[in-house]
C-alpha cells in the first residue's frame, strides 16, 4: 500500500542569507521551486513534520516567516499556472 501523500505549497521570507540558503536546500530535496520563495511540495505526514521540524530549526522566528499552505487533492487538480508550466511533481494516489 502507498503512503498517502499531501499536497503542500510552502512560502517564506527569510531575512538572512545564510538562513535562507539553509532552508532552500530541505525545500529543494523534497520540492519544486515555483517561484523564487515558493514550493511545491508532495510529501507524506511523517515528512511534512520533519521537513517542519527541520526548517523551525533553520529560522529566526522574530525575523522569519514559513508557510505552509495544504491544498486538498480536488483543488490541486484545479491549479492554473500562467504560462503554462511543465509538472515535474510524482503522480498522485488520492487514498
Amino acid at each position: 500500500m502507498r503512503a498517502k501523500k499531501n499536497f503542500i505549497v510552502i512560502a517564506y521570507d527569510i531575512s538572512d542569507d545564510r538562513r535562507r540558503s539553509h532552508v532552500v536546500k530541505l525545500l529543494e530535496k523534497v520540492g519544486l521551486r515555483i517561484n523564487f520563495s515558493v514550493f511545491e511540495c508532495l510529501l507524506t505526514d511523517t515528512q511534512y513534520a520533519k521537513l517542519k521540524t527541520e526548517i523551525y530549526k533553520e529560522i529566526k522566528p522574530k525575523e522569519d516567516t514559513v508557510v505552509y499552505y495544504p491544498i486538498c487533492m480536488d483543488c490541486y487538480t484545479k491549479i492554473v499556472y500562467q504560462p503554462e508550466q511543465k509538472r515535474k511533481i510524482e503522480k498522485i494516489t488520492v487514498v
